[in-house]
């Protein structure tokens, strides 16, 4: 398939081609994310003003925008310098004063000649009694008045660019809307009651009334829906092409795990079972599978994980687990080569410290099968890292990977399943957001065994009971995690609180009591300082928030977490997550200085109230926004100019499906409705999409 289809051609023509926009405007215009006449289209009003022609500014209340026609008086020019100069205009029943700062006489008397009519529109407002409109927004002879709409869209506003500009600038670009075809499915767009895309454009930059600017609005959901449906058929063609990639039967023989439960402590939960089946059944089909393993804090996901592993292995082949950092891969490796060994598998790691003829050795290993599980950061992505038969990938995704690196890990082996796993419970519109390709497995029970953890709120001027009765726990045999808040931007005023509270609590509790981890130390100085916590010999752990990822200590019963309201919902549910793997009762010490914002007020009351991953990540949703959450610079979750994830979420599971659906029916998207979606994706910039089509 060729380039951009011709149709377009205008709208992603140069700003410069739209009338009474030259080179400075156009570069302004760059301050909007506007670099084309298809960026203003997607540059919605955000509210309007009602500018309806009135008869006198009687017909309002002040203070309020008001639309009139006048008769110019007399002018007042300023008494002394730089002070205001009035000029008295009279409508159908009363007078007022127009006023202006800073103005020009010449140029005020031009435009207000004394005796003329004018229509005026701004905001009245009384001042001792007496009207004023302070710097009108427009003054137009009568018979230009036609020019102010009587409701007039706001636009978002960057520097050197004003509310005139963006509406002569909007209205010509929707002078070049093309005629398209409809990639809405038909049933769905009458069922909606939604307008055809140039109609629903027209109608988003003109709102006649307020209601036209909600997100529920009928040209503004489906506007919304156009920009979900194109991602969601972005990530449906990578999906469709991924499963189009011949994949390997791996059928396992149930051998090796039937050992690995054998020597499990418990029974998996049902979410587990359920998870472990629809893995294996991927794994047994001829696609490639692509699925995501969702799970709360302590919900199993690894024991999953490590069937599938196992299960690759049954069938003869390797697996490869990867996690973001070096710690997270020896935990992993902690975790699972106890069980591996029960079962006879051998499981080794690799990471950026393996040098010279160790490292050699493992890649040996590695190419003649003789390793079955490789556990390792992203080091395993090297070029001479080669596996003899590599099945499974599992990556440990902590929000780390976007959908380019699962293609580029995909690309390891013979066409290899892969198999994510994310330990941050994610509301599902931004599941479906940023993993849309993918199948989802989640696993929404808490293994037997976990108790509850006791969360409760301390002022920070109870700092000394907390330090005693944490003396008094420690004594008992009991450690903690005392994590420091993240106050300042810099990692040195961090680093210089951690070590501030190292030392008091050291003064406290005993010298070799307290260890410290914080984010500048050297690798092998935190792996050490963590270790010592893991055997216990430290009994409390200072630590900035490097521990929020997935460190496991069952002997750890203890968070305190010193500055709680500075920190994110799901950071506080991650960092509590920690404690509550082991046998005693556990407790959550959220830690505050009043007074508190009302953010940081209902973020510390949904804590105490829930420990379920999945509400708590819904409210993270609605008190911080969509690109909060996931924290848009890494996530891979695209912008969106119209769609709003928090409150148009159901839009994101509707599209979805509608785009599987397409894809299924019409795979090249050649019918009608097919070359229409061609020309969404154009539109919406999906150019990758479109390679992987116009390939397939």
């Amino acid at each position: 398939m060729a380039g951009r289809p011709e149709i377009l051609f205008p709208l992603f023509g140069s700003l410069e081609t739209l009338e009474g926009i030259g080179p400075k405007l156009a570069k302004l215009m760059a301050g909007l994310d506007v670099d084309t006449p298809r960026d203003l289209l997607f540059t919605l009003p955000h509210s309007g003003v009602d500018r309806a022609r009135r008869g006198s500014i009687r017909a309002v209340t002040p203070p309020a925008t008001v639309t009139v026609e006048v008769e110019v008086g007399a002018h007042q020019p300023p008494r002394r310098k730089g002070g205001p100069w009035r000029v008295t205009v009279t409508d159908a029943e009363t007078s007022f004063r127009l006023v202006f700062f800073h103005a020009r006489g010449d140029w005020l008397r031009r435009q207000l000649p004394e005796g003329a009519r004018r229509v005026v529109s701004g905001k009245v407002e009384l001042f001792d009694g007496i009207a004023e409109m302070i710097h009108p927004d427009h003054i137009l002879p009568p018979e230009e008045a036609d020019d102010i709409p009587p409701f007039e869209p706001v636009y978002p506003l960057t520097a050197g660019i004003t509310q005139r500009t963006m509406w002569k600038a909007t209205r010509a670009a929707l002078a070049l809307l093309p005629e398209m075809g409809e990639w809405i499915d038909p049933a769905l767009k009458a069922r909606e009651g939604w307008p055809g895309w140039a109609e629903a454009v027209t109608a988003a930059h003109g709102p006649v009334r307020q209601a036209d600017l909600d997100p529920a609005a009928p040209a503004r959901m489906r506007l919304a829906y156009d920009e979900l449906f194109s991602h969601q058929l972005t990530l449906a063609v990578a999906r469709a092409r991924l499963r189009r990639a011949k994949g390997q039967v791996t059928e396992g023989t149930g051998a090796l795990q039937a050992l690995i439960r054998a020597a499990l402590p418990y029974t998996p939960t049902g979410a587990q079972q359920r998870a472990m089946q629809e893995i294996a059944a991927d794994m047994a089909a001829p696609l490639r599978m692509n699925r995501l393993l969702q799970g709360d804090v302590g919900a199993g996901k690894t024991l999953v994980a490590l069937m599938a592993l196992a299960t690759a292995v049954e069938a003869g082949g390797q697996g490869v687990m990867m996690a973001p950092t070096e710690i997270l891969a020896r935990q992993h490796l902690g975790s699972i080569r106890p069980l591996a060994e029960a079962a006879g598998i051998v499981v080794e790691i690799l990471t950026g410290r393996d040098k010279g003829r160790e490292r050699a050795a493992k890649l040996a290993a590695l190419a003649e099968g003789r390793i079955q599980v490789l556990i390792g950061t992203h080091a395993v992505f090297q070029k001479d890292v080669a596996f003899r038969d590599l099945r499974l990938a599992v990556i440990d995704e902590q929000h780390r990977f976007g959908v380019s690196q699962r293609m580029e890990l995909g690309a390891k082996g013979q066409a290899v399943d892969i198999l994510v796993m994310t330990a941050t419970p994610i509301p599902r519109s931004l599941a479906l957001a940023q993993y849309g390709d993918m199948d989802v497995s989640v696993l929404d029970e808490k293994p037997p065994g976990r108790k509850p953890v006791k969360t409760a709120l301390v002022s920070a001027g109870r700092l000394d009971e907390v330090v005693a009765h944490l003396g008094g726990a420690t004594g008992a045999g009991r450690q903690a995690y005392w994590v420091c808040p993240l106050v300042d931007e810099s990692e040195s005023v961090d680093l210089a609180a951690a070590e501030a509270r190292f030392q008091a609590l050291r003064a406290a509790l005993g010298e070799g009591a307290v260890g410290l981890v914080h984010g500048q130390m050297p690798p092998a100085e935190k792996d050490a300082a963590m270790a010592a916590f893991q055997r216990g010999e430290t009994r409390v752990l200072v630590a900035t928030t490097v521990i929020e990822v997935g460190v496991d200590v069952p002997n750890a019963s203890i968070m305190v977490i010193e500055g709680a309201e500075h920190f994110g919902l799901a950071q506080l549910h991650q960092l509590r997550g920690r404690v509550g793997r082991g046998a005693a009762e556990s407790t959550c010490l959220l830690m505050y200085t009043s007074p508190l914002t009302e953010g940081g007020e209902k973020r510390l009351a949904i804590m105490r109230e829930t420990e379920d991953g999945f509400r708590i990540a819904e409210e993270d949703l609605r008190l911080r926004g969509a690109g909060d959450v996931l924290g848009v610079a890494q996530s891979g979750l695209p912008r969106f100019r119209v769609a709003d994830l928090e409150r148009q979420s159901g839009l994101m599971a509707l599209a979805q499906s509608d785009a599987r659906a397409l894809l299924a029916a019409d795979p090249a998207l050649e019918s009608d409705r097919g070359r229409a979606a061609r020309l969404l994706l154009w539109l919406m910039e999906r150019d990758r999409a479109i390679r992987l089509i116009s390939v397939g």
